[in-house]
């Protein structure tokens, strides 16, 4: 495909049928759980982790999107290991569901349709193990919390995402500043102790502590009892060395006319961003924006390499209001 505007086009709408180049296609978005990436560790990411594996405290890492918070947690299990379990909180989710979930519907449903006569499933056929029961207990979790003579219940599939195998785990609860201001505190006593009751069913103890990985961007304070029981990393904003790291983690390519201006731009836009009291452009859309000048091959000097890190690097957060 020509160059069109200083860049070569993945999409052209004067083509009416175009080949699509994957190579020349990079998405990084939001793949920090279910695949691998780079992760450029410092001294204090380091230290926070040793001190958490050592106290066997959860570790809650606070700062802003994009800064590699839910990527650390993956990429220490890799490392480690371990068994690697994640759950990202919502407005909807409770404590429990990171515990157990019972699934009520299918037990009326099934209890509707059975005959007269036959038995219902048990109970724990409705029950569904979730991350920490599966952290702390593996071998009880795909028994859905029944004993070694339970009959021929399906057992509940492991949903490790690394590491199946592995003696130890990893979990990572992303955003739980998303949860009700509950969630926090109904979970003291499982990230306090190790251990749970299911309700109508076993008592759950971790047989080997797991690392539990919390991460907040801080859109809601979380309560002292919970902060108290963390160990907590603050994630800064790298400098520029270590952007070049990070950027060269992912690009093992990268030439450094295109690093030099891409970062200066980041750099530029985040203070102004900043000094306007508005959301800086976060190391997410730093490595959005070298994905998109390399798979597009954008020249820096072009008026199109301006356009894309407005795109990119400075979002409009509202629609401007239409001159008159």
């Amino acid at each position: 495909m020509t160059s069109t505007g200083g860049y070569r086009p993945l999409f052209d709408p004067r083509l009416e049928k175009q080949p699509f180049d994957q190579k020349r296609a990079y998405r990084l978005g939001d793949r920090g759980t279910s695949d691998s990436l780079p992760y450029v560790y410092d001294n204090d990411i380091v230290l926070a982790v040793n001190v958490a594996l050592a106290a066997g405290r959860p570790l809650l890492v606070r700062g802003h999107p994009g800064t590699g918070k839910s990527t650390l947690a993956r990429s220490v299990a890799e490392r480690l290991g371990w068994r690697f379990y994640a759950d990202t909180v919502s407005s909807r989710t409770s404590a429990r569901d990171l515990l157990w979930t019972f699934d009520t519907v299918a037990r009326l449903a099934d209890a509707q349709a059975v005959r007269e006569g036959e038995p219902m499933p048990p109970r724990a056929a409705y029950l569904q193990p979730g991350v920490l029961w599966w952290a702390f207990d593996p071998d009880l979790a795909r028994r859905r919390g029944l004993d070694q003579s339970a009959g021929d219940l399906q057992p509940a599939r492991d949903p490790a995402i690394v590491n199946p195998a592995a003696e130890r785990a990893v979990v990572l609860i992303d955003e739980i500043d998303k949860a009700d201001p509950d969630v926090p505190n109904d979970l003291l006593v499982p990230l306090g102790s190790y251990q749970f009751r299911v309700t109508d069913g076993p008592r759950v103890v971790a047989r080997r502590v797991p690392l539990i990985i919390v991460t907040t961007n801080e859109e809601r304070e979380l309560p002292r009892a919970f902060l108290r029981r963390c160990v907590i990393l603050g994630l800064r904003q790298p400098d520029p060395d270590r952007l070049d790291t990070i950027a060269r983690a992912h690009f093992e390519d990268l030439t450094d006319p295109l690093l030099e201006a891409v970062r200066g731009e980041y750099l530029r836009l985040r203070a102004e961003r900043i000094a306007q009291y508005e959301p800086p452009p976060s190391v997410a859309e730093f490595l959005d924006a070298l994905a998109a000048c390399r798979g597009l091959g954008l020249d820096t000097g072009s008026a199109a390499f301006k356009e894309l890190t407005g795109l990119l690097l400075a979002k409009m957060m509202t629609i401007q209001p239409e001159e008159r």
